[in-house]
């Protein structure tokens, strides 16, 4: 009697050790695959924009096929997006695919989305000085008696960040021209010199000091 309790007490615990093992192993490969999902969301954005990024690099490289290739960036930001609607990169890489459409009200949207909080916490400050630099010039094309002031502030703000010499040359670029548009010439001198020295041989900020002193 006591050894057929014995026997079936032995038979009960090794079949909870049974039971508990397949539920581990169904949990792990459960948890598995949540991840690799996960994973697979989480870079599903990622391979759009490295597509829309090469899209455009080409697209400003030539002047064949620019809205061929512009329009393929957009499909690829617009991708991106229907997967992580509140995606910065996503809206910034839209807004640059639709300027080169020539779709500037429709590019300064996708740039203000980008740039709004608490989506822009998530760039970089280079890729917020480029978004910056990039608004203010559509602001510019659109409408710029209504929007200098606004582009300015843009500029501004792009000049003191740490965004890379390109991006900083650019923005002085721009930034001196409306200075100049503004009438703020002792302004507009500074930012061109500033930029002259950062890049000797800039057109624009030759030509820019020497229209100043006869304006």
């Amino acid at each position: 009697m006591i050894a057929e309790v014995i026997v079936q007490l032995c038979i009960l615990i090794l079949s909870l050790f049974i039971i508990l093992f397949i539920y581990n192993l169904l949990h792990q490969s459960t948890h598995t695959k949540s991840r690799t999902r996960s994973r697979t969301r989480t870079n599903q954005p990622n391979r759009h924009l490295a597509q829309s990024s090469r899209h455009l690099s080409r697209a400003t490289a030539t002047t064949r096929s620019t809205s061929q290739r512009a329009k393929a960036a957009l499909s690829e930001a617009d991708t991106a997006l229907s997967i992580s609607p509140r995606d910065p990169s996503a809206h910034i890489h839209r807004a640059k695919a639709l300027h080169l459409l020539g779709h500037p009200a429709a590019a300064l949207r996708s740039l203000d989305a980008a740039l709004s909080l608490p989506a822009s916490k998530t760039l970089t400050e280079t890729e917020r000085a480029e978004a910056l630099v990039k608004r203010a010039e559509v602001k510019v094309e659109v409408n710029r008696r209504r929007r200098m002031e606004s582009a300015v502030k843009d500029l501004e703000e792009a000049v003191g960040m740490n965004g890379g010499k390109r991006i900083e040359k650019e923005a002085l670029c721009l930034l001196g021209k409306c200075y100049e548009w503004k009438g703020m010439k002792e302004e507009a001198k500074q930012v061109f010199k500033k930029l002259l020295h950062l890049q000797p041989d800039s057109v624009e900020a030759s030509n820019g000091l020497h229209r100043l002193p006869y304006s």
